[in-house]
């Protein structure tokens, strides 16, 4: 359970990925739990040719009402990535000690594929560890077939960011904001990938 829950407390979420993976979806999920739990928040987007696999990335404040909907650098707390080159890019809005919930799928650059340029996974995955403070990696999409689609892999990951005890409202409510918002046809699924994501992580710790 988080050791964050207040509903007044401060708290910076960046949620990093490629155009159509979810990432929209689940930092809307995220203010709903903060709205939930009587908290403020909002999200801002920034979106690079995101239908054609760009990088989308979204900021969800919570209780900055008089701040900039936009995570200033090294004052996110918590980085949700989708996708291990995106966690990596995002790494400079990090506070320091902040937690990194790392999806370990890895989409190759144009430009590294043609030769032009390296991607050395083992190199990433270093950089990443030597960076934030806490980093949890998760094969997000193999769970999230698990659990009936690979499009679930937003919430996959939403469960296991509630495991790693940095969100700040309870596992209780994240779970009612995805009740509430996504399709009733969808909800059992949705159910079952946060579940899986949330074991995930409690079993590494």
């Amino acid at each position: 359970m988080s050791n964050l829950l207040n509903k007044d407390i401060e708290y910076d979420i960046l949620i990093s990925g490629v155009g159509g993976q979810g990432t929209v979806l689940a930092s809307r999920l995220i203010a709903a739990a903060a709205i939930i739990q009587g908290s403020f928040a909002r999200t801002s987007e920034t979106i690079g040719m995101s239908q054609r696999g760009g990088c989308v990335v979204s900021h969800v404040r919570i209780n900055s009402e008089k701040s900039s909907s936009i995570i200033p650098l090294a004052s996110a707390d918590m980085i949700i990535a989708f996708e291990l080159t995106e966690a990596a890019r995002s790494l400079p809005r990090l506070k320091k000690g902040g937690c990194c919930i790392v999806n370990t799928q890895t989409i190759t650059p144009v430009s590294a594929s043609l030769g032009t340029s390296n991607y050395d996974i083992g190199e990433i995955t270093d950089f990443i560890n030597n960076t934030a403070g806490a980093v949890h990696f998760i094969d997000g999409y193999s769970l999230a077939n698990q659990a009936g689609n690979v499009k679930a892999v937003n919430v996959v990951l939403l469960g296991a960011a509630t495991a790693a005890g940095k969100m700040p409202f309870s596992r209780e409510i994240i779970e009612e904001a995805i009740i509430e918002n996504v399709p009733q046809k969808f909800r059992e699924l949705n159910q079952k990938a946060f579940e899986l994501g949330y074991d995930y992580i409690v079993k590494q710790l």
